[in-house]
């Protein structure tokens, strides 16, 4: 995993994401996994950015999540880009979704627990703060219900 720091052509958001940092910097992220070491190492050579720095990718699924994710250095914005994501956020221990469409944008608040579901291929843009990201397994199997729908719990 390297920074960039030339001007490239063309790059593919799904691969090679995009950091911005102080200064209004742009690099891509050449070699980026999410290998803990490769983490560790795209963590270190942003450090200096601190909680300005953000993270730009395009992420490409099908189903659920399978993790929790908490960005507690700032808000992240997810935009679907094509068919239809859910984003199911733990406000106080009580699940919120929101459901989106293409075009739509939702913002998920610094601290708060979140996971992404993807219904149909789907295709999302994500700009996140990075800095002490966290991540915790999902343990839930199930879909998470859309907007408005009760979940089996809550139907008599």
């Amino acid at each position: 995993m390297r920074l960039v720091n030339h001007e490239r052509n063309a790059m593919d958001l799904r691969t090679t994401p995009v950091h911005l940092g102080l200064g209004s910097r742009a690099k891509p992220v050449e070699g980026f996994t999410w290998d803990p070491e490769v983490l560790q190492a795209y963590s270190v050579a942003v450090a200096a950015d601190g909680a300005e720095g953000r993270m730009v990718m395009i992420f490409d699924g099908d189903g659920l999540g399978d993790h929790w994710e908490n960005h507690p250095a700032g808000d992240e914005l997810v935009v679907c880009l094509s068919g239809s994501v859910t984003i199911t956020r733990d406000v106080d221990g009580v699940p919120d979704r929101v459901l989106l469409g293409p075009g739509e944008a939702t913002i998920n608040p610094a601290g708060v627990w979140h996971v992404v579901d993807m219904q149909g291929p789907t295709s999302a843009l994500a700009i996140t703060a990075t800095l002490g990201t966290d991540h915790r397994p999902r343990t839930d199997t199930r879909p998470t219900e859309r907007v408005g729908t009760p979940s089996p719990e809550q139907t008599p």
